[in-house]
């Protein structure tokens, strides 16, 4: 499934989520431009390595700082091809305008960021030993996903389905679609526990880690509801789901 658009319209301009999105496709030109070494070590230098922080010995002899935090951050920023980029930055594009008039500009990049954190964290505490480089906005996405499956359940997704070939565009509940999604995601990071270490190559307890941050601190970044007014009929949803 692929989710095409949803019927909600956004009653202010998402600055912010067009600045994310500005951001991270400055940033992958950037690694598209760069030839494979140098990107690779773009990657292991400013990509989330867990074993750099669990293993110092072995961080020291790659030339990785064993204490510096910053690739929790930096590592949201990057993408390892242009499906990883453009698929991150549709969902964000879909789902991040309504999230963001619901919290307000600033509110919504600290709660974005912050998501991103937390599903490094929960990443790092699955694969503590891993030497690959996790990258990507997934995560932090994720976050806005779950304060949309909050916000939102009853808003309708319309949504590529392929069968045989052949697409079919179909409306489903956001709280159907979103819920699905994430269901998957845990499943996926449950079989990857019982596979090799370094297998997969997905960061699934990212994506789970963001989806359930981005709801349980959604009532921290939320207005207060006596701050909305009727402007569209679709904020229905806004107002009565906080």
């Amino acid at each position: 499934m692929f989710p095409i658009k949803d019927n909600i319209p956004h009653r202010e301009s998402p600055f912010v989520t067009w600045l994310l999105i500005l951001i991270n496709g400055v940033v992958f030109l950037l690694e598209t431009s760069l030839p494979p070494e140098a990107l690779q070590r773009l990657l292991m230098h400013y990509g989330m390595v867990p074993a750099r922080y669990t293993d110092p010995l072995w961080a020291l002899s790659r030339g990785l700082s064993p204490v510096d935090p910053l690739p929790f951050l930096t590592s949201i920023f990057l993408h390892g091809g242009w499906w990883h980029f453009i698929s991150n930055m549709w969902t964000l594009w879909l789902f991040g305008d309504n999230v963001e008039d619901c919290m307000g500009h600033f509110r919504f990049l600290v709660f974005y960021l912050l998501c991103g954190l937390a599903a490094g964290f929960l990443h790092f505490f699955f694969n503590p030993g891993s030497t690959l480089p996790t990258i990507g906005a997934s995560g932090a996405i994720a976050g806005v996903m779950g304060a949309y499956f909050v916000m939102f359940p009853t808003a309708r997704v319309i949504t590529l389905v392929p069968i045989f070939f052949i697409p079919y565009f179909i409306e489903i509940p956001a709280v159907f679609y979103l819920g699905l999604w994430f269901l998957s995601q845990l499943f996926s990071g449950v079989f990857s526990l019982m596979l090799p270490a370094g297998a997969g190559g997905i960061a699934w307890w990212a994506h789970v880690g963001g989806f359930l941050f981005g709801i349980f601190v959604l009532p921290l970044f939320r207005k207060r509801r006596r701050s909305y007014r009727p402007f569209y009929a679709d904020e229905y949803f806004c107002r009565n789901f906080f």
